[in-house]
This record gives C-alpha cells, structure tokens and sequence, in this order.
C-alpha cells in the first residue's frame, strides 16, 4: 500500500478515536467508559505502529 494512503488512513483513525475519548468523557455510565477505552486502545495501536516503523 502506498505510504501516502497509510498516513490518510492513520490520521482517520486518530481523529475517529479521539473523538470517542472525549465524547465518552461527556456520557457518565459504563457506554462512555466503554467508548473511553476504545478510543485509548485506538490511541496506543497508532502509537505502537508509528514506533515499530521506526525502530
């Protein structure tokens, strides 16, 4: 895949996961936690990725 189409693809993901940390942190129940968790595990999956490119 084409490098440009990766970093589209991951800047995607990144808005789409911290947008379900912080509209999680709106929601007071276990859906938000949920979300919250999601969006951390989104968070570390990118940031494990752009490490391991450039280890």
């Amino acid at each position: 895949m084409n490098n440009v189409v990766k970093n589209i693809i991951m800047i995607i993901v990144f808005v789409v996961c911290l947008a379900l940390i912080i509209i999680g942190q709106k929601n007071i129940s276990a859906t938000g936690l949920i979300m919250e968790l999601v969006g951390l595990v989104g968070l570390l999956t990118l940031l494990f990725i752009y490490n391991n490119r450039y280890k």
